[in-house]
């Protein structure tokens, strides 16, 4: 049984993992005010809702782009599961070849969402991420990670301009339907909806003309379904790439553990206290 976590800007995701079956997902909004206990609360409030149990967890493996949460949440898998989380970071044998200018930089979901784009459907493979932010990243045949683009995500763009302007309400993000729009909610609705998916679509066909060649165009993210239904662009919708994309790097971890291990390099200890 192995949890996978992804701890991004608005939610912290969280997976089971049995085998290659992924048994339950959760969400709850990310938070840098909780304490360690509160996390092992709700963590445990899931595995309850699971039917997991604690000593049947083998391992933890996270993904994080807020380091602000990393302490009080890596300190409640210690305190409740008695494990250390392995964290996607340097050093972690991914699959994937990073050659970006800094990939220090480059986040671990994004990492991981490549790694499971790559290894589930093949490369060449354009990955992208209806997040927070909304990020465009390439994987070449060779699993090679050397383009990406970062824009403002689908709800972060509804947020400010309902934020921003003094008589438009807060509306739900939908394909309307019809652009016709004969009032202010399905106005916006429309504007902000169909402005988003045209960029989307231009965003795919100028990596397309750039690059040269044609590649196959993978999305997740939260909002992802929503745009997916009403475009050819992309190919395929994954709402749950990230845990796929984590459990293989963890499957590549430990084989690489393993292999350590038999070659007489330096044993690696067991993970749980």
């Amino acid at each position: 049984m192995l949890i996978a976590v992804d701890i991004g800007n608005t939610n912290i995701v969280i997976g089971f993992i049995d085998g290659d079956d992924i048994v339950g997902t959760y969400r709850l909004t990310t938070k840098t005010r909780r304490t360690s206990d509160e996390y092992a609360m709700m963590l445990s409030t899931f595995m309850s809702m699971s039917r997991i149990r604690p000593d049947e967890v083998d391992d933890v493996i996270i993904s994080s782009v807020v380091p602000k949460v990393m302490y009080a949440f890596r300190s409640s898998i210690k305190k409740f599961l008695g494990l250390e989380p392995i964290i996607i970071g340097p050093g972690i044998k991914c699959g994937i070849n990073l050659r970006l200018d800094e990939p220090k930089t480059v986040g671990a979901d994004r990492i991981a969402d490549c790694a499971g784009a790559y290894y589930l459907y093949g490369g060449p493979v354009l990955v992208i991420d209806f997040g927070t932010a909304t990020t465009y990243d390439y994987v070449d045949a060779d699993g090679v990670f050397s383009v990406g683009v970062i824009g403002v995500g689908l709800e972060t763009s509804a947020n400010s301009l309902w934020s921003q302007t003094a008589q438009l309400p807060e509306i739900e993000i939908a394909r309307p339907d019809t652009i016709l729009a004969t009032n202010t909610k399905t106005a916006m609705q429309a504007g902000i909806y169909y402005q988003f998916l045209g960029g989307v679509e231009y965003t795919i066909a100028q990596f397309r003309k750039e690059i040269g060649h044609d590649f196959k165009v993978v999305a997740t993210g939260g909002l992802g379904r929503v745009l997916y239904d009403a475009t050819d662009s992309i190919d395929v919708y994954d709402s749950q790439l990230i845990f796929k994309g984590l459990a293989i790097i963890y499957a590549r971890f430990r084989a690489q553990s393993r292999a350590g291990k038999t070659s007489g390099k330096s044993a690696v200890k067991s993970r749980r206290k």
